[in-house]
């Protein structure tokens, strides 16, 4: 059976994560505490918007209210990437060779051995993400997305699909790119062969609330997403991704709203966390369905694995937070 080790932060809870086998948890007060034996408050931001994990370093990249763009690293040392002042940062990524992107009102940002790059576009960036391979960036805007060679001087890659698009992120192999939508759908595109046949739009809809968690299976084949009673995980396996094929449901819970979902690193396990602070696994190859945490305080508002796939941290709106260390 998994054993929960408990604790509280009286903050909201956005991001949960593991560096270096140490657990990190990220409130939007701009603290981020950090349990390395005890626990230890890194006053990062005054007001955090977003944090992420660089999945190219064993550390955090922040943004905040104060303008200000930072790395955390896995031993608690801050590092000031950017700062903006009188702007806010809520729209950040890590990317290859120690790049990071950042976004300020139309302008993605990206920093790069020490020089910064910056694509313009015609509405403000709502999401960054860099390809796996290379250096390249994606930014999600109003009507689309946009497509951009961070050195060179090749020309951007405009991809249009109307509606406002909110997040962006690659496949893994760099196949497709997909966006979150502010009405209640994600959308894709192929990113092999011609770039303007309509066939290589991918449609992913019907879903009764926003999408604001997703994650990749460990070799690409999956993409899980919240927003829905169920995760709802599309494949991606195929030359054409989910298009003619339907997703799976997993966790289906009645009326109970899934709002986090994280893949394990190494198989086929999806953790769900719920809005009542419920978390589930489930093997995708049988649905088998095993209880991690039963429901808490508040909803699941961050999921994050250890590099080993062991240990799993879990956080909520009303600061329930927590590490479920898996059995073997």
């Amino acid at each position: 059976m998994p054993s929960v080790a408990p604790f509280d932060i009286d903050d909201h809870v956005i991001a949960a994560s593991f560096l270096g086998g140490v657990p990190f948890f990220a409130g939007a007060s701009g603290t981020i505490h950090r349990l390395d034996g005890a626990k230890k408050a890194i006053e990062a931001h005054d007001g955090l918007l977003t944090c992420v994990r660089d999945p190219f370093s064993a550390s955090l990249i922040t943004g905040g209210e104060d303008g200000r763009v930072l790395r955390i690293g896995k031993d608690g040392t801050v590092e000031e990437l950017a700062s903006e002042p009188r702007k806010w940062i809520s729209v950040v990524a890590g990317g290859p060779h120690g790049a990071v992107a950042y976004a300020v009102g139309r302008e993605t940002r990206v920093i790069e051995s020490g020089t910064t790059h910056l694509f313009r576009e015609e509405r403000s960036v709502e999401g960054v993400a860099f390809a796996p391979k290379g250096l390249r960036i994606a930014a999600a805007r109003y009507n689309g997305a946009s497509l951009h060679w961070v050195t060179g001087t090749a020309p951007a890659t405009k991809l249009e699909w109307k509606g406002a698009h909110i997040g962006i992120t690659f496949s893994p192999d760099g196949r497709f790119l997909v966006t979150s939508m502010q009405e209640n759908a994600l959308h894709g595109w192929k990113l092999d062969g011609k770039m303007n046949a309509d066939a290589r739009h991918m449609r992913m809809s019907g879903y009764p609330a926003k999408v604001k968690s997703w994650s990749w299976s460990p070799k690409g084949k999956w993409l899980a997403t919240s927003g829905a009673p169920a995760a709802i995980v599309w494949p991606f396996s195929g030359k054409d991704g989910p298009m003619g094929r339907a997703p799976l449901e997993l966790g289906t819970r009645a009326n109970i709203m899934v709002t986090q979902v994280a893949f394990h690193p190494a198989e086929e396990v999806l953790a769900i966390g719920f809005i009542d602070g419920m978390v589930m696994a489930v093997r995708l190859s049988d649905s088998k369905e095993a209880l991690l945490r039963r429901p808490g305080k508040g909803a699941i508002s961050a999921l994050g694995w250890d590099e080993t796939g062991k240990r799993l941290a879990f956080a909520s709106e009303t600061g329930d937070c927590g590490v479920i260390t898996i059995g073997d």
